[in-house]
């Protein structure tokens, strides 16, 4: 696992106030988001939001209230598939939980893992996310 991070993942109470929020800051909405999920580029790290429901769901919490679910998580994207059960089992080896198995989905494969200190990361695959030649991600 090359050490760097793509991806911010912010769950969101409503995704059309916050991407407006975002826009008004001036930063360009992604031609590669939809509704549901809107990314902006930072400079080679994306944030991107999406519903709260839709998030807590995706990462296994029975709800987005609660239950330790905060909302946010750090995201980092592998280049092959292969990778996402590989970067979890190491993660769970050196003392993090796993949340959520790497498990195939409408696009690509996804895991979650908790951090010693409770921080939620996701390790994911999917065809579409691109990188440049210095390996910063692109949308």
């Amino acid at each position: 696992m090359r050490p760097r991070l793509n991806l911010i993942l912010l769950g969101v109470c409503d995704v059309a106030r916050s991407t407006a929020f975002f826009e008004a800051l001036g930063w360009p909405r992604a031609a590669s988001s939809h509704a549901g999920f809107v990314k902006f580029d930072l400079g080679g790290v994306v944030l991107a939001i999406q519903s709260r429901d839709d998030f807590a769901r995706d990462a296994g919490y029975a709800d987005a209230q609660g239950n330790g679910f905060a909302g946010i998580a750090l995201a980092y994207i592998a280049r092959h598939p292969d990778d996402v059960p590989r970067v979890l089992a190491r993660a769970v080896a050196l003392g993090a939980e796993l949340v959520k198995p790497a498990t195939k989905n409408a696009w690509g494969v996804a895991g979650y893992f908790r951090d010693p200190d409770g921080h939620l990361f996701e390790v994911l695959y999917e065809d579409g996310w691109q990188f440049d030649a210095v390996d910063n991600l692109v949308v």
